[in-house]
């Protein structure tokens, strides 16, 4: 019902907390099946994860631009997100709530989409089972690959 590399996206934003791999993934489907529509809900999915990358590694001037951005293009995406089985309501409160947070200097906080389709819940949950990590763990900060990622990319 959902397309794989969606799937993996949020197995990637839950589970591995990889938000490097969530871009990378989200935008192949993006550029494949909506290409240079900025205004899509794939690169509002898209720059939510690559704020939270920013975000983790201390970036916070480039995370609360990704998300001022996302805030301001949420309300056009709300039916699209609920076709994706995501709450709309929770997602626009947290993305202000990360850019406020963002913009007073907090540290970073993994944090999780309202998955309101119960079989994309389970459908992720088995894929994060399968790469065996965790649905819903916190980021691992000790992992400097994970959060420096961009710079072995070559």
């Amino acid at each position: 019902m959902y397309p794989s590399l969606y799937l993996e996206y949020l197995a990637h934003f839950h589970g591995t907390r990889d938000y490097f791999e969530c871009h990378e993934v989200l935008e192949e489907h993006w550029k494949n099946t909506d290409p240079g529509n900025r205004q899509s809900v794939w690169v509002l999915l898209i720059q939510t994860a690559v704020a939270m990358y920013h975000d983790r590694r201390g970036n916070q001037n480039g995370a609360a631009t990704l998300l001022k951005r996302c805030v301001h293009h949420m309300p056009a995406q709300r039916e699209s997100l609920v076709h994706l089985g995501l709450d709309p309501v929770h997602m626009e409160q947290k993305l202000s709530s990360e850019l406020s947070r963002v913009r007073s200097g907090e540290p970073y906080v993994s944090w999780n989409f309202s998955i309101t389709d119960p079989q994309l819940s389970q459908d992720v949950g088995e894929i994060c089972k399968r790469w065996g990590v965790d649905f819903g763990s916190p980021s691992r900060m000790e992992d400097e690959r994970l959060i420096h990622k961009h710079k072995r990319r070559r």
